[in-house]
């Protein structure tokens, strides 16, 4: 079990919290403000360094508040080994309108770091799989 991970902020960054205890994800803070307008991106240094160990995996995941009230997005990996500063890609996931933006203040959460374990099995090259129920059927499949 991983008890402690190791962290290091740049000048004006935040340092990530839990709102709860139990909370899976640490929420991730806009040192800056900021607006995405519908249909574009924003690239954001959070300033906040993480050393994953290895076996772990950083996963950078929207805060489910903003993904659906608001309609931004992002998604993102870090890999153990990196130390460098998180930057978080935001997504305004609504159509563009020029009156329709989202409007970010210095110290807002705009994502959410997860830690997980993380396997990492060779790769075995194959002629052909073993024969299963699904096979290669893919989306759509079950007629859903």
């Amino acid at each position: 079990m991983l008890e402690k991970v190791k962290y290091a902020l740049d000048k004006g960054a935040f340092e990530p919290t839990r709102a709860y205890p139990d909370d899976a994800g640490l929420d991730l803070y806009t040192p800056e403000s900021f607006c995405i307008f519908g249909g574009k991106g924003k690239e954001i240094d959070t300033g906040v360094h993480i050393e994953i160990p290895k076996g772990y995996v950083g996963h950078v995941k929207s805060k489910s508040g903003l993904f659906f009230k608001d309609g931004i997005f992002t998604d993102g990996t870090i890999d153990a080994g990196y130390t460098g500063s998180i930057k978080v890609k935001l997504y305004n996931l609504k159509p563009f309108a020029e009156l329709d933006y989202k409007k970010f203040i210095r110290g807002d959460k705009i994502a959410q770091l997860v830690i997980e374990k993380c396997e990492r099995p060779e790769l075995e090259f194959v002629d052909s799989f073993e024969e299963t129920e699904r096979g290669s059927n893919g989306f759509g499949s079950t007629g859903r």
